[in-house]
């Protein structure tokens, strides 16, 4: 280190040795001809997930053929173990300088030829699966510097990020894979310390020379879970630079008073488990914040829960929030804001302005102004159902988007393929309490529509600034909510069936147990729903008319053979899609197992080709040697009971 730089403070000596190392490797190689990267989760940090690329057109996708598979080996890792029970390989790829760079569910990472798809190298972290994981999954890994515009043209001098199942955040040399041995201990700093038993599943986001880094944890377990802390560390050295805590802890801190109940002030969660935003240029992140714990019940947390189920842009350099907006308030639903900020250009009375679009589970989308937080489009204060469990209060309004079309099962209507499968569905729900959207969980048992998969899930949304459309897959699905006193679960799980085979949630240091199950069955076929098809569907918003331009079934889940009007039905879907300048959206995330081409314009089918295993990821594409690809990771789904793989399948015109 240049002697004249240890007089200077740590903030200002950390950021002029990054720009440094900037200018050390600027000169030190070129993009390979012909690249255009995918060089973050969305492509962009602000995720809006559309590629200039069009190479690849709506005249001739139909010619697409696969260019490589990878294997990544990752099955051979769960022997032993039960981690195929939960295991999804959700990653999307990121390419910088001809190479593509992605986690699996362990949370390995590979480094592969972006032209050619052969093995550059792979970094283990040996993450160890016979530990209390609540999900076994990582959406990708991210890269340091983030801009691709002459900060660095050589994979040598940058840095792969990737926060681990076991909750580690890990900085890797991008040429070779080793850890950076400056970085924290040994290329490792321990995001559980001082927390506790933490994983993280989605890419960090990088904003200058700072990482942020959100947390997942189990649900439903107990009322005083893990903090949801969001913690921004030193990209060089791994310092702390900043944390933020979602749920105030102290009489001083903005919100306080939102949150009432002696114990109120030490609930958990409210974590940011899905991807958080960068905007670089006005020194913002925005941070997608979760239910508090427990997510069914809210009577140990009173109020309106500040700034759980919210949208928060935070100072990147300070870690000061400069302002939020709250999707759900007292949230009784599990209706995470799970989808990741899409930051975009909305044009307002003839003006850009700075934007940035908010996909909820519940169907709602709602256009806030970047700076201020403020709505773009009118949203509505409603009046929901209350609460009749003792010591419940729910909120008595819920926001809602006032001039957009609200998306998913919005209200209940019981379904059959036989007359007698019609009948059971509506025996189903004889009895359970069901007033619409918001319904609160019940004593009686309560049907939540949408349910906590979606509307739109943490698949998210794509934005097309050529047409203006913003494109979502999303789900239909109702759950089944019952809240039992804990006295009462042994009783009532006695020769019943349903109750034996929904999910448990202890919920400890409240006075109740939680069972929750959804609206379907299984069958020879598959899934067999109990409320109307389609349960996928793929939709597009105009949002200069704030009207739907147009939405159309997703893939398929009951067998096409026996169910001729399967494909019409749509598919539960996970993962989410991308829109090119080629007029093109690409999809997998239904269980079908096939990957898609829409046309972007009216939502027609242009292509589909068979994948190994289904796809609950999203796709990227890139170009390079004057190539354009279009890639997807396929590993299928252990906890929706899919055949599990270990594919990464490239697709290019011959």
């Amino acid at each position: 280190m240049p002697s004249f730089l240890n007089c200077l403070p740590n903030f200002l000596r950390t950021t002029i040795l990054a720009g440094l190392i900037i200018l050390l490797y600027s000169s030190a190689g070129a993009q390979p001809s012909g690249s255009v990267e995918w060089p973050a989760y969305g492509n962009d940090a602000g995720g809006m997930r559309f590629s200039p690329l069009k190479q690849i057109n709506t005249t001739n996708v139909k010619q697409l053929t696969v260019a490589w598979t990878f294997r990544t080996g990752e099955l051979e890792h769960y022997k032993g173990t039960y981690a195929h029970e939960k295991a999804a390989f959700e990653a999307t790829p990121i390419m910088v300088d001809g190479t593509l760079f992605f986690s699996t569910p362990t949370s390995r990472v590979f480094a592969i030829d972006a032209a050619s798809g052969k093995q550059k190298w792979e970094y283990d972290p040996d993450v160890y699966l016979r530990q209390d994981l609540s999900e076994i999954t990582s959406r990708g890994v991210s890269v340091w510097p983030a801009s691709t515009d002459k900060q660095a043209s050589s994979t040598t001098g940058k840095r792969i990020f990737v926060a681990t199942l076991d909750g580690r955040l890990i900085a890797l040399d991008a040429a070779t894979g080793k850890p950076i041995s400056e970085f924290g201990k040994a290329g490792s700093v321990d995001l559980r310390q001082g927390i506790g038993n933490i994983s993280v599943t989605s890419p960090p986001a990088v904003i200058g020379n700072t990482i942020v880094v959100g947390s997942s944890m189990g649900d439903n377990q107990r009322f005083n879970n893990e903090r949801g802390v969001v913690r921004a560390y030193d990209a060089l050295t791994g310092a702390l630079r900043w944390s933020w805590d979602p749920i105030p802890r102290s009489k001083k801190d903005p919100g306080f008073d939102t949150w009432q109940g002696p114990d109120a002030h030490r609930t958990g969660a409210a974590n940011a488990w899905s991807l958080i935003s960068a905007d670089a240029g006005r020194d913002l992140v925005f941070v997608p914040t979760t239910s508090p714990s427990p997510d069914y019940y809210g009577g140990e947390r009173l109020g309106q829960n500040l700034f759980a189920s919210s949208i928060v842009a935070i100072r990147a350099s300070t870690g000061k929030v400069v302002w939020h907006f709250q999707t759900v308030h007292h949230d009784l639903w599990d209706y995470d804001n799970a989808a990741q900020p899409l930051l975009f250009t909305f044009m307002q009375n003839g003006k850009p302005v700075p934007a940035v679009a908010v996909g909820t589970k519940m169907g709602h989308i709602f256009i806030l102004n970047r700076e201020t937080g403020k709505p773009l489009l009118p949203v509505d204060e409603r009046p929901v159902p209350k609460s009749t469990i003792p010591g419940e209060e729910a909120w008595p309004t819920q926001p809602f988007p006032a001039t957009l079309p609200l998306l998913g099962l919005q209200k209940l209507e019981t379904w059959g393929m036989t007359p007698d499968d019609k009948s059971a569905a509506q025996k189903r729900i004889e009895g359970l309490r069901y007033d619409g959207v918001f319904t609160p969980p019940s004593l009686q048992g309560s049907v939540i529509t949408p349910g906590n998969v979606g509307g739109i899930h943490w698949g998210g949304m794509c934005y097309d600034p050529e047409s203006g459309f913003l494109i979502t897959n999303v789900n239909r699905l109702a759950a089944i909510i019952r809240i039992l006193p804990r006295e009462q679960l042994a009783a009532s799980v006695k020769n019943n069936e349903e109750m034996l085979r929904a999910e448990t949630g202890m919920q400890s240091g409240t006075p109740y147990v939680l069972k929750r199950s959804y609206l379907f069955k299984g069958g020879e076929g598959g899934f067999l729903m109990q409320t109307p098809p389609p349960w996928g569907t793929l939709v597009a918003i105009d949002l200069q008319k704030s009207a739907l331009a147009w939405e159309v079934p997703l893939g398929y889940m009951m067998d096409p053979v026996k169910y001729p009007q399967a494909k019409q039905w749509g598919s539960l879907n996970f993962g989410g899609a991308v829109v090119t300048a080629g007029g093109l959206v690409f999809v997998a995330a239904s269980l079908d197992g096939h990957l898609r081409a829409f046309n972007r314009q009216d939502g027609s089918l242009l292509w589909e080709a068979a994948l190994p295993v289904s796809a609950q990821a999203t796709p990227m594409t890139y170009q390079i040697n004057g190539q354009q690809y279009v890639v997807i990771a396929a590993g299928g789904h252990g906890k929706l009971n899919t055949k599990l793989g270990d594919y990464v399948v490239a697709y290019r015109l011959p």
